[in-house]
């Protein structure tokens, strides 16, 4: 037990979790946690928006799998990472949001002191696990090791500690509380058994991957390959299973196609996904009898399908156990299909390709560019923009887990440039692109000024078709007035040259790939602006 102020219980914390990196901005009522940092070597990256700061250790914690941290100070700052909370919330990303809070002896209806706001705690719980506000300095390591053990047990999801303001510069004793390892989990026995034979008895299986499977990916392959099944991806499973393997179809699951492949399906086996219409744009193909589903999160097993057989527990744990349990026994399965693995993929990959070629025909110039332009390890931070979900999700090969970032479910605007510079401060010698629309960069440019002032070499394609060009095609299609898209025409390359990046407008695809290979070999960031061709841009025009 130590003398120390909350600020430095909270930051000593921290250290003994390992983190070392935490991204904030400084305030009134967070200076004492700031003035411990330097003293635990724990660095601090300054974002321009509290929401940058939540997306960038959102990308942070999807890139290298450890858990992201945010600290801001009170009232608005942390309302203004809500959005983040809530999309890491619906993910699956483990970020700790910590933020002062009023004074343990703060008069109940308030009395108007500085960025005091009427319940700030239950904001957060809303779009968080939980939201937990400590009442003393020796409960604040305790409610660190209580965050990261949630974090890194069953479901990761984001979590909110408050410390009362007045806490943060009071003195007492506390104690650093050392991490908790939670055990792993597999499924029971017989349940696994029930699973095998089911999955034995197959001719025509399918592998669906999700997000869920990111640390599960030699597991993931040494099952693909025990079934001779073609594996399907979802979004936030992209690169879990390489793209470039025989048995891969590929990433999206909003195709026609796909529909048609589970539909044909005798046996489903779904790893970490939570079957969403987040994903399934077309909705979901009937499973009932052979959907076989593993998950860490028991209460998410039967949440859009009911699974024939549900094995709860950690997917690359349960899948090391199924996989040398496969075919025993079985007089029907891998030895009675009448064609290989390989062959139902190679059609699936043929259909497949001609929905996602279709579906993303406007901006396949574009990802030709940057496939050519990126190293097979190359992370892309994407936003929920036109060029990225109808362009890159399923057209743009990937090769690694957690190579393709992008906000899933909540769908949040102004993602990727954060979200870019999180995974870029984790894996510092790791290529990493950001891939952005028009419309979404604007509601987080000012991180330009964040990786310039880091030196960071980030390519950022801003692919510009004059606006919010999803909604005006959606307006459009519904026979209403079509009005409030358009955006105008910034320069973005002179905005960036003025935030201290590099600035480069791009007049055709061609040029795109020698840009990126020198943006990655840049001392700064680079802004590469080019316009799409698509019906969107056309209507704005």
């Amino acid at each position: 037990m130590s003398t120390m102020t909350g600020g430095e219980a909270l930051v000593a914390g921290l250290a003994a979790h390992g983190v070392d990196t935490i991204f904030g901005i400084p305030g009134t009522h967070n200076l004492a946690a700031y003035a411990a940092l330097p003293r635990y070597g724990i660095t601090h990256v300054s974002p321009r928006h509290e929401q940058g700061a939540g997306y960038a250790a959102d990308g942070y914690a999807r890139s290298s799998g450890r858990p992201g941290v945010v600290l801001t100070t009170t009232g608005p700052a942390i309302l203004n990472a809500a959005a983040a909370a809530a999309q890491a919330y619906s993910d699956s990303i483990p970020v700790l949001f910590i933020s002062p809070g009023m004074p343990l002896r703060h008069p109940g209806l308030g009395n108007g002191l500085l960025h005091e706001i009427k319940d700030q705690g239950a904001a957060l719980a809303a779009v968080v696990a939980y939201s937990h506000r400590v009442t003393s300095v020796a409960e604040i390591p305790l409610a660190v090791a209580q965050a990261f053990a949630a974090m890194g047990s069953g479901r990761p999801r984001p979590v909110h500690l408050e410390i009362p303001l007045d806490l943060l510069d009071e003195v007492g004793e506390a104690t650093v509380v050392p991490p908790v390892h939670a055990g792993i989990v597999s499924a029971p026995a017989a349940q696994l058994t029930a699973a095998a034979a089911l999955l034995s008895a197959a001719k025509r299986p399918l592998l669906l991957v999700g997000g869920g499977a990111s640390r599960a990916a030699a597991q993931v392959r040494a099952i693909a390959e025990a079934l001779s099944a073609p594996v399907f991806a979802t979004t936030n499973g992209k690169g879990i299973f390489d793209e470039d393997h025989a048995l891969s179809v590929g990433a999206g699951v909003q195709h026609p196609s796909v529909l048609t492949a589970f539909s044909d399906a005798d046996a489903v086996l779904a790893v970490g996904t939570e079957l969403s219409p987040a994903d399934w744009w077309l909705g979901l193909p009937e499973l009932a009898g052979k959907l076989v589903r593993v998950d860490i999160d028991a209460t998410s097993i039967n949440t859009n399908a009911v699974p024939a057989r549900a094995l709860v527990g950690d997917a690359a744990t349960v899948l090391d156990a199924l996989v040398p349990m496969l075919d025993a026994g079985s007089d029907a399965g891998a030895g009675a299909r009448t064609d290989s693995g390989a062959e139902r993929a190679a059609a699936c990959l043929k259909a497949f390709t001609t929905d996602a070629q279709t579906e993303g025909a406007p901006w396949l110039e574009i990802v030709a560019a940057l496939e050519a332009a990126l190293p097979r390890d190359a992370i892309v931070a994407a936003d929920s923009a036109m060029a990225c979900y109808y362009g890159a999700l399923s057209n743009l090969p990937l090769h690694r887990p957690n190579a393709f970032l992008y906000p899933t479910g909540v769908g949040t605007l102004g993602y990727g440039l954060p979200a870019g510079i999180g995974a870029k401060v984790a894996n510092p010698d790791t290529p990493v692109l950001v891939l952005q629309g028009d419309g979404g960069i604007m509601f987080t440019i000012a991180e330009l000024a964040t990786a310039a002032q880091l030196g960071l070499a980030l390519p950022i394609v801003i692919v510009d078709n004059g606006g919010y060009g999803e909604i005006r095609n959606e307006m459009a299609d519904r026979n209403e007035p079509v009005h409030a898209v358009a955006l105008g025409a910034p320069d973005f390359p002179a905005l960036a040259r003025s935030l201290g990046c590099y600035g480069i407008a791009i007049e055709n695809a061609d040029e795109l790939t020698n840009a990126i290979k020198s943006a990655l070999d840049a001392d700064r960031p680079t802004v590469l602006h080019i316009h799409e061709y698509s019906r969107a841009a056309k209507g704005m025009s």
